[in-house]
């Protein structure tokens, strides 16, 4: 699986300019600062909190995109679907093979795997178009990997940041010989906690968004599938 550099660029982006508004929040507060000021201080969320927040965009990125392009008027369009029976019913294979190698999608590339056998016995034809639906479906499983892997790790990260700050807190306990105001505790309590909201605000709804872009998938991959097996019928009753 790979990321797409556009995703990368926005989470480059993006992500320091939440850090740096957050903190110019925090100088230019008056003494009461509000939440979300305390939420995003650098000393209330640390360095962990920061990732799991580029986690939040990179995640947010996948979605959105997947979200885009994983349909069935993106992956097999009606009309290059139209254009293709319509080749084919006229027997125009080479023209067929020519529109699949210039419009790249799944249907395209089940149907131009297909007909690359051409010539050969309807079972040797049917092997490779179904290789290739494999394939394709991968791929799509593949794209929403990243989500998956996202949801898993961002509650790791928050359990992360509640150890380090239990470890602050505890330090602080143990440079205070064991006498030691609330006050004194609280930063690293709240790093624990925020940390945790944090991961915990990032893997409910990117592991919603994974589970239902699965069975998009499997959905969307399904009805090509059986568009593309149809196409193909015409070539068993010739042999």
């Amino acid at each position: 699986m790979t990321l797409k550099p556009s995703f990368v660029r926005l989470a480059a982006v993006a992500t320091p300019l939440l850090i740096a508004g957050s903190l110019a929040a925090q100088d230019a507060g008056a003494e009461q600062p509000s939440i979300i000021q305390e939420i995003f201080a650098y000393q209330n969320c640390g360095t962990i909190g920061y990732v799991i927040v580029l986690m939040s965009v990179i995640a947010g990125a996948l979605i959105i995109e997947n979200l885009m392009n994983i349909k069935r008027e993106k992956l097999a369009p009606p009309d290059l679907l139209d254009e293709i029976e319509a080749l084919l019913d006229g027997e125009n294979f080479q023209e067929a093979v020519e529109l699949c190698e210039q419009e790249k999608n799944y249907l395209t590339n089940c149907v131009g795997a297909g007909l690359s056998k051409l010539g050969h016995a309807f079972e040797t034809m049917q092997t490779s178009l179904r290789e290739m639906q494999t394939e394709e479906t991968v791929k799509l499983f593949q794209k929403i990997g990243w989500l998956s892997l996202l949801s898993a790790t961002a509650p790791m990260m928050g359990l992360f940041g509640t150890v380090t700050g239990m470890f602050f807190t505890f330090s602080a306990i143990a440079a205070a010989g064991g006498s030691v105001s609330p006050a004194q505790l609280a930063s690293g309590i709240k790093m624990a906690l925020i940390t945790t909201i944090f991961g915990l605000t990032v893997a409910i709804p990117v592991g919603v968004a994974f589970y239902t872009l699965r069975n998009r998938v499997i959905r969307v991959s399904t009805e090509i599938n059986a568009i593309s097996e149809n196409l193909f019928e015409r070539f068993r009753a010739k042999k």
